[in-house]
C-alpha cells in the first residue's frame, strides 16, 4: 500500500522570507548595493586607487575635483578619494561589532527572563540600572584606560546598548511565549531554551533583523563621531570623522573638502536606516503557498504502525491548586481514569477544569503552583516531579490538544516540519521515515488531502482540519493518556461529530484514555465513559456518565442539565432553556460551606457546613450534597421560574 506525498521541501524561514523582500524591493537593493560595494571596494583598494591614502603632494593641497584628485585633495594634497574609501570597510567592520554584541546579549536573555519571572525581576532591574547610566561618560572613561581601540570600544557599546534592546525584546518575547503553539511545544516535551529558540525566536526575527541594521548605523555614526572630537584613530590613519574635522578647519578655505566625506558618511548610515526601514514592512508578511511537486513513496511501509499503547491509571488524589500568596484556586480534587476510558470533566467556564488539566503536566501559568495532593502516572508522582521528569512523561505518554488548534501551531513553520520536528524527538527517527509518519499519522485522523496538508502553513488551513493537526500532533509521541481541553469549541457543529467520531476511534484503535475538559454534556453523553463535575475548583458529582446523567443528584448537575437545550428538546415539545441565576463565586470568597448554595434552589442551613464527597449508593463516584436524598430526581423544578418554586 502506498500513499501520495509531496516531495521534501524545507519550510521557509525567516532567512528565505527577507531574501524575497530584500530582492522585491529597489530601496533594499540600492542600499545592500552601496554598502556591500564599499566595502568591496575598500578591502581592494590597493589594487586600483592611483594614490595611497597617507601618500602627500603638497603642490596640490585644498584642491577640488579634477582629473588627477577625482574628489579633490585635504590639506597635507593626500587625495580624498583613496583616504574615503580606505577608511570605509575599517569603519564599517567594526561597527558591525556593536549590534552583534547588543543583539547577541539582549536576546538570549531576554529569552530567558520571559520565562522565568525571577529571571524577569532580575533583567528588568539590570535593564533599568543600564539605561540609566551615562552612556558617553563611559565610553570615554574606556577610552582613557584602554585608548582610542574601537573593538572594545564598540564592544563596549554594544553593552551599553542592553537595556533598551531588551525594552524592545521583552514585550514581543513575553507574548509569544503566552501563545499556545509554545505551550504545545512543552507539552509535546521540547526543553523550555529550545522551544524558545525553535518557536520564539523566529517569530521575533524581524524585529531582531530590523533593530540589528538599525545599530549597525548608529555604530558608524559613533565611530565617526569619535573621530570628530578626536577620540578615535589617531591621524594620520584615515577615518571618516577625522577627515569632517579636518576639513571644518577649512571650511572658509575650500568647503568642497566637507563634501565627499560628509557624503559618503550621510549615504551609508541612510542606506542602513533605509534597509531596516524595508525589512521591519515586509519581513513579517505570510508566505506564499507553495507550489507541490507529487511522487510516490511507500509511507505505509516506513511509517511506525498504530500500535496498542502501554496501559497505565491516572489517579489525581485531593489536588489543591493555588495562587502564591493567594487564594486557592483547584480543592481537593481526586479523579481516576483507567486505561482505555474516557473521563469527562464538566462544568462552567472559571470552576478550575483548565488548571486541573494543566497540573497534570506541569504546566501551570507562572503565579500558580501545587500546594499538596497527587497525581500518580506510572508510579511517579507528577505533582512533585522534577522537569527532567516531567520532560520524559510530556508528549510520550501523555499529551495536550489544545481548544485553539490554529494558535497552538506555530505559523512560521510547515504542518509538514513541525509534525516531522515532533516525531524525530519522540519517537527517535530519522528525517525521511519521520517525514513519511507525518503523512501517516494525518490520514490517520482524517484528512484527504495529505499532501497538500502537510505543505501549508496553519493559516492555510480550516480550523477543523487545524484540529486534525493538533491531534495529530499529539499522538507524535504514541501517548497512553491524551488531555482534550475542549476541543471541539471552536468548530461547527458538522466538523464537531467528525472530531468526536475520531477521538472515539483513537480510544477504540489505540488504547488510549482520555480526560476532556468540557461544558458541554452532550459531548460528555456521545464520547464519555464516567464524568465528573466540577463547581467553584471542587468535584461536587462524579461516577458513570448514564448515572450521573440520567439519576443526578447535585442541584448543580441537575441545574446544568435543565439548561442543556438538547436535554430539554427530548422531554418537553415547548422546551424552556432553564438559566442558573447568579455565577461561580471568585476563589477567595469561597465559604467552608457549600459553594454552590448561594445559586441553589434547595440550599437550607445545613449547607453551610463543610460537606464531603460521599460515595454515590451503591456504584462508583461520589457526591458532594447533605440534601442529595430530599432533592433527587427533582431537575425539572430548575426550568420553573424562581418565584414558582423559590427555595424549599
Amino acid at each position: 500500500m502506498t500513499v501520495s506525498t509531496t516531495s521534501i521541501v524545507r519550510p521557509r524561514r525567516t532567512d528565505r522570507r527577507v531574501g524575497r523582500t530584500l530582492r522585491s524591493s529597489p530601496t533594499a537593493i540600492l542600499s545592500l548595493t552601496w554598502l556591500i560595494g564599499l566595502i568591496a571596494a575598500s578591502l581592494t583598494a590597493p589594487l586600483w586607487l592611483p594614490y595611497g591614502p597617507l601618500e602627500q603632494d603638497l603642490k596640490a593641497v585644498l584642491q577640488g575635483p579634477s582629473a588627477a584628485h577625482l574628489l579633490g585633495t585635504d590639506e597635507l594634497g593626500r587625495d580624498l578619494l583613496s583616504r574615503i574609501v580606505t577608511a570605509a570597510a575599517p569603519t564599517m567592520l567594526v561597527a558591525l561589532l556593536t549590534p552583534v554584541v547588543g543583539i547577541g546579549v539582549s536576546v538570549p536573555l531576554t529569552l530567558w527572563a520571559a520565562r522565568s519571572r525571577r529571571v524577569e525581576a532580575v533583567m528588568n532591574r539590570v535593564s533599568e540600572i543600564v539605561l540609566s547610566l551615562p552612556g558617553m561618560v563611559i565610553i570615554m572613561a574606556v577610552i582613557a584606560a584602554v585608548g582610542t581601540n574601537m573593538v572594545v570600544v564598540m564592544a563596549i557599546f554594544g553593552l551599553l546598548l542592553f537595556g533598551a534592546l531588551y525594552r524592545v525584546f521583552f514585550g514581543q518575547s513575553k507574548s509569544l511565549h503566552r501563545q499556545l503553539f509554545v505551550e504545545a511545544a512543552a507539552v509535546d516535551g521540547v526543553r523550555p531554551m529550545l522551544a524558545s529558540l525553535r518557536h520564539v525566536l523566529p517569530n521575533m526575527s524581524t524585529t531582531v533583523i530590523v533593530q540589528f541594521v538599525l545599530i549597525f548605523g548608529v555604530g558608524i555614526g559613533m565611530q565617526a563621531g569619535l573621530a570628530f572630537i578626536g577620540l578615535g584613530p589617531q591621524p594620520p590613519e584615515p577615518t571618516w570623522g577625522g577627515m569632517i574635522q579636518a576639513a571644518s578647519k577649512f571650511i572658509f578655505q575650500q568647503p568642497w573638502m566637507m563634501v565627499p566625506t560628509g557624503g559618503v558618511l550621510a549615504l551609508t548610515i541612510i542606506a542602513a536606516n533605509a534597509l531596516a526601514d524595508v525589512l521591519s514592512g515586509g519581513a513579517a508578511k505570510p508566505p506564499p503557498l507553495i507550489s507541490l511537486r507529487r511522487r510516490r513513496t511507500p509511507a505505509a511501509e516506513s511509517a511506525a504502525p498504530a500500535t496498542k499503547v502501554a496501559e497505565r491509571e491516572l489517579s489525581i488524589e485531593n489536588l489543591v491548586i493555588g495562587v502564591d500568596d493567594g487564594p486557592e484556586l483547584v480543592s481537593g480534587v481526586s479523579l481516576r481514569v483507567q486505561p482505555g476510558s474516557v473521563m469527562g470533566l464538566v462544568g462552567e467556564s472559571g470552576c478550575g477544569k483548565s488548571v486541573t488539566s494543566y497540573a497534570l503536566l506541569g504546566l501551570l501559568a507562572p503565579g500558580l503552583s501545587v500546594r499538596s495532593g497527587r497525581i500518580r502516572w506510572g508510579g511517579a508522582d507528577l505533582a512533585r516531579a522534577d522537569e527532567s521528569e516531567l520532560q520524559r512523561v510530556r508528549g510520550h505518554e501523555i499529551a495536550f490538544i489544545s481548544q485553539e488548534p490554529t494558535r497552538a501551531l506555530d505559523p512560521m513553520f510547515t504542518i509538514e516540519w513541525q509534525l516531522a520536528a515532533a516525531i524525530r524527538r519522540l519517537r527517535k527517527t530519522g528525517r525521511g521515515q519521520a517525514k513519511a509518519v507525518a503523512a501517516a499519522l494525518l490520514a490517520d485522523v482524517g484528512i484527504v488531502d495529505v499532501p497538500r496538508v502537510l505543505k501549508s502553513y496553519p493559516h492555510q488551513i480550516s480550523g477543523g482540519m487545524a484540529q486534525r493537526v493538533a491531534i495529530a500532533l499529539a499522538l507524535a509521541g504514541t501517548p497512553s493518556l491524551l488531555i482534550a481541553d475542549e476541543p471541539t469549541t471552536a468548530l461547527d457543529v458538522t466538523v464537531q461529530a467528525e472530531i468526536l467520531d475520531l477521538l472515539r476511534g483513537l480510544v477504540a484503535d489505540r488504547g488510549m484514555s482520555v480526560i476532556l475538559v468540557t461544558h458541554d454534556l452532550g459531548v460528555v453523553a456521545d464520547l464519555c465513559d464516567e464524568v465528573s463535575v466540577m463547581y467553584a475548583g471542587q468535584i461536587v458529582e462524579s461516577g458513570p456518565v448514564r448515572d450521573v446523567l440520567l439519576q443526578p443528584e447535585h442541584p448543580y448537575t441537575m441545574a446544568l442539565l435543565a439548561a442543556d437545550p438538547h436535554t430539554i428538546a427530548e422531554m418537553d415539545s415547548t422546551p424552556r432553556l432553564a438559566s442558573i441565576p447568579g455565577q461561580v463565586p471568585a476563589p477567595g470568597s469561597w465559604t467552608s460551606g457549600c459553594r454552590f448554595a448561594e445559586r441553589c434552589r434547595f440550599a437550607s442551613i445545613e449547607c453551610r457546613s463543610p460537606i464531603p464527597l460521599d460515595p454515590r449508593g451503591e456504584g462508583e463516584g461520589g457526591v458532594r450534597c447533605v440534601r442529595r436524598d430530599e432533592v433527587r430526581g427533582r431537575q425539572e423544578e430548575w426550568r420553573a421560574p424562581v418565584g414558582a418554586g423559590g427555595r424549599s
